[in-house]
């Protein structure tokens, strides 16, 4: 990768911004940070301690779209006009789910249209979020090089910004940047391994998985942990790799309208057939459902990696408490 030395993020902010729409996190006014439209270019860009209430995900899978209209005896298909925008200050663990997204929605015309449209910029963390794991399930702390088109890293005393893509270098020409020195990839490194060793050896994780995969885990472990799920979709909403979705027809002149809203796993008809069969008929058949989609080995070997990334956000919203720690520590005890 091309490594430059970088004097500010808001001067490489600006330059991204002349031609696209800018977004990043920022504080919501009530205590959270979420993805928001930059609307002042010299307002100050700060790393953010913890990652933002929701992912990034909502740009590129819409919590609700229609995708083609049924009219007098035709498919009209209705694949949007995305904008270039660029996502500045995507976290590893976002960049990662994004690149597993991109593999589940590979031949989606409204995925891709607008994933096209988006030029990504990473951001390494300096020190371990709240409820973060994301060294240990290869999803950070460091952004992956395939999972951006420009990464910032902000050391000690500078910042560097790395060039991972055709795109990112592109998107660069006019801006004047001096080379990196050449100990930035072991600057990078060091900080890299100082946030795994903040973030611990994650040890419930790793017992939970061994156990989900070796289902030693019984069905009434499962069933008391479904007590526990209130059915609030808060979980499958902000985990930036959940991808359900559910048909809705809405009446247009002349017909219909196909559109796809989120849905979630954890709902109870969510799995039920027209036969009135439902394979996760009990809150536990429905939990367990869920975390085998996020650490199950069949999940691992079709995707390529674990459909979890280590963010934390379930274990910050679950009003049950069952987020990931808990829920692993509690099926991985002997």
């Amino acid at each position: 990768m091309q490594a430059y030395e970088l004097d500010s993020p808001e001067r490489l902010r600006n330059h991204l911004a002349r031609e696209r729409l800018l977004y990043q996190p920022q504080a919501d006014g009530q205590g959270a940070l979420r993805w928001q439209r930059l609307d002042d270019p010299a307002q100050p860009f700060v790393v953010p301690a913890e990652p933002p209430v929701f992912s990034a995900k909502a740009f590129f899978f819409a919590e609700r779209e229609a995708l083609f209209r049924y009219e007098n005896g035709r498919f009209i298909a209705l694949v949007p006009e995305a904008r270039p925008q660029v996502l500045f200050g995507l976290a590893a663990c976002d960049l990662t789910a994004v690149a597993y997204q991109d593999r589940f929605f590979a031949v989606d015309p409204h995925y891709q249209a607008r994933r096209a449209a988006t030029l990504l910029v990473g951001l390494d963390c300096a020190h371990s979020c709240r409820h973060g794991f994301c060294a240990m399930m290869d999803s950070g702390p460091e952004v992956r090089a395939q999972t951006a088109d420009l990464i910032l890293c902000p050391l000690a005393q500078r910042w560097l910004l790395l060039v991972a893509s055709e795109r990112g270098a592109e998107v660069l020409a006019g801006l004047a940047l001096q080379p990196a020195p050449a100990d930035w990839a072991q600057q990078r490194d060091a900080q890299a391994l100082q946030v795994a060793v903040e973030q611990g050896e994650q040890e419930e994780i790793a017992l939970g998985c061994a156990a989900l995969n070796g289902e030693t885990v019984d069905s009434q472990a499962w069933e008391a942990l479904g007590l526990r799920c209130l059915g609030c979709s808060g979980c499958t909403s902000v985990c930036p790799t959940c991808s359900c979705f559910a048909p809705l027809q809405q009446p247009s002149a002349g017909g219909v309208v196909q559109e796809r809203v989120w849905d979630s796993c954890l709902y109870q008809g969510f799995q039920q057939e027209a036969s009135g069969h439902n394979p996760g008929a009990t809150p536990g058949q429905r939990v367990q459902r869920f975390w085998y989609h996020k650490f199950g080995e069949d999940f691992r070997q079709r995707f390529g990696r674990d459909g979890c990334v280590g963010c934390g956000r379930c274990d910050a919203v679950c009003p049950g408490g069952i987020g990931v720690h808990q829920v692993m520590k509690r099926i991985g005890e002997p």
